[in-house]
């Protein structure tokens, strides 16, 4: 286990960066207001799983390794931003599986499909490896095994990233619950539609 006080900078730092607005915060909130809050977990699933390959991986130092390679990066950053994109496009037209039809109480996408945009997205954003470099190692020490202290880490890390999602996603659900009030479902399809586009564009250029 790291030291108590180690955790005790750990936690509140790892928290703030996880809440703060991001790629995967903004899918959580998009998908909160088109899917709802439940069916979002399974996208949530995906980037936990990412998330915690890419902690696992920058303390092995795999992650320098895949960083000086940014052609890797350039390569999953394009496909996955332009998946987001056509899947944000299809949105504002209210077509496609993720859309929200009329009579229809939640899109018709499946929870592969989910697990993986959360993966993709996670795996994919080169800040996040840039991330990890730079902030996990530090709270490793090298005197005493390893991995234990990975563990204990990856769990906080793991923990904060959900509850912030939650958070977003559930804000996302606050505001379909909003629009749905009137005949506002053109609009609810272009306004999540537009932050999977955003969220698209950000994760291709970032």
């Amino acid at each position: 286990m790291p030291d108590i006080t180690l955790l005790a900078v750990f936690l509140p730092t790892f928290f703030f960066v996880s809440i703060t607005p991001g790629m995967c915060m903004t899918l959580a909130m998009t998908l909160g207001m088109s899917i709802g809050f439940r069916r979002t977990l399974w996208m949530m699933l995906g980037e936990l799983v990412g998330v915690a390959l890419v902690a696992i991986a920058a303390v092995m130092g795999v992650a320098s390794v895949m960083l000086n390679y940014p052609d890797v990066f350039s390569i999953l950053k394009w496909l996955g931003g332009i998946y987001l994109v056509y899947i944000g496009v299809n949105m504002w037209r209210s077509k496609g599986k993720m859309a929200i039809i009329e009579g229809q109480q939640t899109p018709n996408v499946s929870n592969i499909e989910l697990v993986s945009q959360g993966f993709l997205t996670a795996i994919a954003n080169p800040k996040g490896w840039a991330f990890m470099v730079s902030l996990l190692p530090p709270f490793i020490n090298v005197q005493r095994e390893v991995a234990p202290q990975l563990m204990a880490l990856v769990s906080i890390i793991l923990f904060t990233e959900l509850i912030s999602m939650m958070a977003y996603a559930a804000g996302g659900k606050s505001l379909r619950i909003f629009l749905s009030r009137g005949d506002n479902i053109k609009w609810m399809n272009r306004i999540a539609g537009s932050l999977m586009i955003f969220v698209g564009i950000w994760l291709a250029l970032s």
